[in-house]
């Protein structure tokens, strides 16, 4: 059995380039996810609001067939300043980027995936989880869900 061996240079190099990579990817899901991020102290308990994408499909007697998707729960309500981590899970379609309406968070969730998105909102209101796939009537929507802050 033969085993490569590295120059101490070298094998630090590579560490040095993965250390790299994992935080520029950790950032790009950060990013993706929401901007809102905040810190996590250890032990800290933060509410998990689980979601996840839902369809409503069926075949009418003309044999035309209708479908709308839709989040689940529709609203979900928070405190001012509560952090809380909204797990959404890909269940019906292939994926629904989304943004919060009046903020700069987005993502995407992808079917067969857990999609993380730390809330935290200083500012009292409803805020709408839009769908950029399916935004009304007219594309099988609207896949909105509103998030109530008070």
């Amino acid at each position: 059995m033969k085993f490569l061996v590295f120059k101490k240079e070298t094998l630090l190099f590579f560490i040095a380039v993965g250390i790299v990579l994992a935080s520029i990817s950790a950032w790009f899901m950060l990013k993706a996810g929401d901007t809102t991020v905040f810190n996590q102290q250890q032990g800290q308990n933060i509410r998990q609001i689980h979601m996840v994408t839902g369809e409503f499909k069926t075949t009418m007697k003309d044999g035309k067939e209708i479908e709308a998707y839709r989040w689940d729960p529709g609203t979900i309500v928070l405190k001012k300043g509560e952090k809380v981590n909204l797990i959404i899970s890909g269940i019906n379609g292939a994926e629904h980027p989304f943004y919060i309406e009046g903020t700069t968070i987005k993502g995407t969730v992808k079917k067969g995936k857990d999609t993380l998105v730390p809330l935290q909102f200083q500012k009292g209101g409803t805020y709408r989880l839009i769908c950029e796939v399916h935004p009304d009537r007219a594309h099988n929507g609207p896949m909105i869900a509103y998030i109530v802050v008070n």
